[in-house]
């Protein structure tokens, strides 16, 4: 647990020459080549972020209960995938009752749950981006450095939360909303994910103003704390990025 960095919320470096953890998530924003420079120095606490992202995760989750509610929003998606509405058409009544309540069970617990499930995928890219930019530029990161960056490079996607939660209580009809893309930050906010094709609107999803943000971040804050030139950092994380979207496009060409 020392090689995660672990401090109290609010606690700076030794010496009084660290910034704390409010410090560090204030500077993600407006200077976050401070934020990263302080988690290169020694200061890897990360318990801020996660529970500030938890928070506003929570936030978005009450509005969809409230306003959409959760079998509204898993109708939703079935009717917004043909192919799972031909799933649906086939099955019997027994086999559509369980389909439904698996459905209903993941979406709660990937809500209820995120905070959790978002340390494991912090954790696993952490080590991907560690040993991509250690043995592909000449780095020298560790992994509790590329850890702590990975959470407070994550802080723009409250963004996207509370735009979320505020077209959720503006009124928006429960029968349109999208709970894969619920907020208007991607161009794929912008089209009907029926009518539109299924690689096009992967492609638009992707295209998206939060996410870019927060790669510029991570690129930044792992080039940083490994030690290498900032356009090292962005390679390594766009670099991925490419590769995952190429992969997820192809995916839904396929299947689409």
């Amino acid at each position: 647990m020392s090689d995660m960095g672990v401090q109290p919320v609010a606690e700076a470096a030794p010496g009084g020459g660290g910034l704390t953890q409010w410090q560090r998530v204030t500077n993600t924003f407006a200077a976050p080549s401070k934020t990263f420079e302080d988690i290169k120095h020694g200061n890897r606490s990360w318990w801020l972020p996660l529970i500030i992202g938890a928070l506003f995760t929570y936030i978005l989750f009450g509005a969809i209960v409230q306003k959409i509610g959760i079998q509204q929003a898993i109708d939703n998606q079935v009717r917004m995938d043909p192919k799972s509405q031909e799933r649906m058409a086939e099955a019997n009544p027994q086999q559509r009752e369980m389909g439904n309540k698996i459905a209903l069970y993941a979406t709660e617990g990937a809500f209820i749950g995120g905070p959790v499930i978002a340390m494991g995928v912090v954790a696993v890219m952490s080590l991907v981006l560690m040993a991509t930019i250690n043995f592909g530029f000449g780095g020298r990161a560790k992994f509790s450095e590329i850890f702590a960056v990975s959470y407070y490079a994550w802080l723009p996607e409250i963004f996207r939360a509370i735009l979320g939660t505020i077209v959720i209580y503006s009124g928006m009809a429960p029968e349109s909303f999208n709970i894969k893309n619920f907020a208007p930050t991607n161009l794929g906010a912008f089209l009907d994910p029926v009518e539109t094709n299924k690689a096009l609107y992967t492609l638009a999803t992707w295209l998206d103003a939060v996410t870019i943000w927060r790669l510029v971040l991570l690129g930044m804050g792992i080039a940083i704390v490994a030690g290498t030139k900032r356009s090292s950092g962005y390679i390594a994380v766009f670099g991925w990025w490419v590769l995952m979207l190429l992969i997820a496009v192809g995916w839904a060409a396929v299947m689409g």
